[in-house]
């Protein structure tokens, strides 16, 4: 079996290890979504990673309701990208851009008009906002007619992350956010061609999928889901026939690799008692499966690869206190513990100060 350290091919970029550093939103862009120079020593600590995929980054104002989180619609923001992807290259990386469209899970006061979703519901608790945070807002249900907008927004997003020197782009499916809101049925009531069958449900992921993929390139497309329990308010009443048949149309488009975040019930960050479905997943999608979740060991990784379920790990929090995570855990040194009150703060402390190995030996 494939050791941890051992490089993979993931679609058209080869990743040096199978340690890929999952997607964080750390909230350090200006308030025009533009990355800021901070983001750039941020990405080009880590470059160690077999893979980056970038923080959650908006594909439009109307689906990026993080406040100070990054986008990619505007000159500005490809402009202000370019620095990072030129630093995590010259140090010897490679990174993806997680295009995200949140969908309801976002406020009106961020993006300037109503949210929008699969139907017209509402998360329960609250949202962040540039004001503190406010209660979740009724979203109104894109229209059909609305549908070849949303698939524009996504296709000018990726030819953005193109100009911004991104080596490829994930879709953000997962965590109960647009994507996912059509996918699973305690979300989605529609009676047109996006609703009602697994078959309908999982169109608007195959359709922005082959759009983002018509422009980077199949092998350089990859896309995250959540198959197992309840995120964010968003479920699903029988996720094994739902998962499976978008996994076999996601390996139909020849996509580069397919991320899973599959919390447990033990979970530090979201929990669950649905068993996990990557094994049913695994046997559906024919490329690279990446899975993320509460990994933070060798061995636990090194299971997963070993039982042949998983491909490559996509660690998290890990990464945020640990810039060198792929030489400390192949060494064996002991990992910085991260502070969850820096996860979205502004500025350096919590972001770019974690020591590395050689700084915190000096």
């Amino acid at each position: 079996m494939p050791n941890l350290f051992d490089p993979i091919k993931l679609g058209a970029i080869t990743a040096p290890n199978r340690i890929l550093m999952a997607p964080l939103t750390r909230g350090r862009a200006d308030k025009d979504a533009v990355p800021t120079d901070i983001m750039v020593e941020y990405y080009t600590q880590r470059a160690s990673a077999g893979l980056i995929i970038s923080e959650a980054t908006g594909m439009s104002r109307e689906g990026l309701g993080w406040p100070y989180a990054p986008g990619l619609w505007t000159d500005e923001q490809v402009a202000g990208w370019k620095p990072v992807t030129d630093s995590v290259h010259a140090a010897g990386g490679r990174i993806v851009v997680q295009l995200w469209h949140m969908g309801r899970q976002v406020h009106s006061s961020v993006i300037g008009g109503q949210p929008v979703s699969s139907s017209a519901t509402a998360t329960a608790g609250q949202a962040h906002t540039y004001e503190g945070k406010q209660d979740f807002e009724s979203a109104r249900p894109l229209e059909t007619d609305e549908i070849p907008r949303l698939l524009a927004d996504y296709e000018l997003a990726a030819r953005n992350a193109k100009a911004a020197g991104f080596d490829g782009v994930q879709v953000h499916g997962a965590n109960g956010y647009l994507i996912d809101q059509f996918l699973r049925d305690n979300a989605n009531f529609r009676d047109d061609r996006y609703g009602g069958s697994i078959e309908n449900r999982i169109r608007l992921m195959r359709e922005v999928t082959e759009r983002v993929a018509s422009v980077i390139g199949a092998d350089r497309t990859s896309i995250r889901l959540s198959p197992n329990g309840d995120s964010q308010g968003v479920d699903d009443s029988n996720p094994i026939p739902l998962f499976t048949a978008a996994a076999k149309a996601l390996s139909e488009i020849g996509i580069g690799f397919l991320e899973l975040r599959e919390p447990g019930p033990n979970g530090t960050f979201g929990r669950t008692d649905v068993p996990k479905i990557s094994p049913q997943i695994r046997e559906a999608f024919t490329g690279p499966l990446v899975l993320n979740s509460d990994y933070r060991t060798v061995d636990e990784a090194q299971a997963a690869i070993d039982s042949g379920v998983a491909d490559a790990i996509a660690f998290g929090r890990t990464f945020i206190a640990n810039p060198d995570l792929p030489e400390r855990l192949r060494t064996g040194a002991p990992l910085n513990q991260d502070e969850m009150a820096t996860w979205y703060s502004r500025g350096p402390k919590g972001y770019i100060d974690y020591p590395a190995l050689e700084t915190a030996d000096a």
